[in-house]
């Protein structure tokens, strides 16, 4: 799979944000790194990078974002070798023998549900439960009809949706100009879709995608809570697909679920949902850090750590400890 986070598209758009983009590329290995900050310092991120064919050629390339990083005076690299030759669980072992260690938090999903289009689309359409597929083939008899549009205007339609579906669940959306960004860089040159369910002309329902070269990633999606009943975001999920099936993808990737045997999970719900699609798991090594100015990294840690421990300690010692440092000072 070709992962749209290590693109040239997704780059532009990086650089749109104004933000510092590093590509860089040899024999069997590439990456595309952005410069963040966080309290340790600078920092190089590759989003589901660096993509490497082999374990030989994953070792080059984090020799070169490690030589990055010392030349742009970064603290540490932090990585996500989904494509790397690194088979999970025993990715763990050889990243720590590299000198990494796991991020404070991963990044980007290390659980991923992908349904497969390189076979005849009524194949896809069998694997999804019977009601996905009648709702597919039915809906129309209800006044429902689907549009795709490459306009960034029409990103209003999505963002006014998330902001229902914000209210009404209780979650922070990405912010209106971050995906106004996306849909001005990344719609016109057809990196970007946005699907567009609507009723007798009027939409309800909307979801964005990102393709890469082989992959459509079903990033951002929401519906009208008004005409929840008419189940619309379901065959809306499949036409993005079979619109992605025409245009000679060979995957969907749904992005994040949850894992087995968690229904308390916060993404059970969505995972539910992603499943009744057909489709296979993906797992992922997660993200990692690797450090390269380590006395700095290490202080960080430490007060990562410590910050932590202090938001789990009973009231009472808290106060107490704000005594102490009052009485010290």
């Amino acid at each position: 799979m070709d992962y749209f986070l290590q693109g040239p598209h997704w780059a532009d758009f990086q650089r749109a944000l104004g933000r510092t983009v590093h590509e860089q590329s040899g024999p069997g290995w590439s990456f595309l790194a952005v410069e963040e900050s966080n309290p340790a310092g600078k920092l190089l991120y590759t989003p589901y990078g660096p993509v490497a064919a082999s374990v030989e050629a994953f070792d080059t390339a984090l020799a070169a974002l490690t030589d990055l990083a010392r030349r742009t005076g970064a603290v540490f690299v932090r990585i996500e070798p989904v494509s790397a030759g690194l088979a999970v669980p025993a990715a763990a072992g050889e990243l720590r023998r590299r000198g990494l260690q796991p991020a404070p938090v991963n990044q980007q999903p290390e659980l991923s549900w992908i349904v497969d289009l390189d076979r005849d689309f009524k194949e896809v359409l069998a694997d999804m439960k019977p009601v996905n597929r009648n709702l597919y083939r039915n809906i129309h008899k209800k006044g429902v009809t689907f549009r795709a549009t490459k306009d960034p205007a029409e990103i209003s339609v999505l963002l006014e949706f998330l902001h229902l579906t914000a209210a009404r669940n209780g979650f922070k959306p990405q912010s209106d100009e971050y995906l106004s960004q996306v849909a001005r860089s990344l719609m016109p040159t057809g990196a970007a879709t946005l699907f567009i369910a609507e009723l007798e002309g009027s939409p309800i329902a909307a979801a964005l995608a990102y393709d890469s070269t082989d992959t459509r990633t079903y990033a951002h999606a929401a519906l009208d809570d008004a005409h929840r009943k008419l189940s619309a975001g379901i065959p809306l999920l499949v036409t993005l697909m079979a619109d992605a099936k025409e245009k000679g993808l060979k995957h969907v990737d749904l992005w994040g679920v949850a894992p087995e045997g968690q229904p308390d999970h916060k993404w059970a719900g969505f995972t539910a949902f992603k499943k009744s699609f057909g489709g296979r798991g993906v797992e992922y090594p997660g993200t990692w850090d690797l450090p390269v100015r380590k006395l700095r990294y290490a202080a960080y840690q430490l007060a990562r750590k410590a910050a932590q421990a202090a938001k789990r300690a009973p009231a009472g010692l808290r106060a107490l400890t704000g005594k102490l440092k009052s009485i010290r000072r």
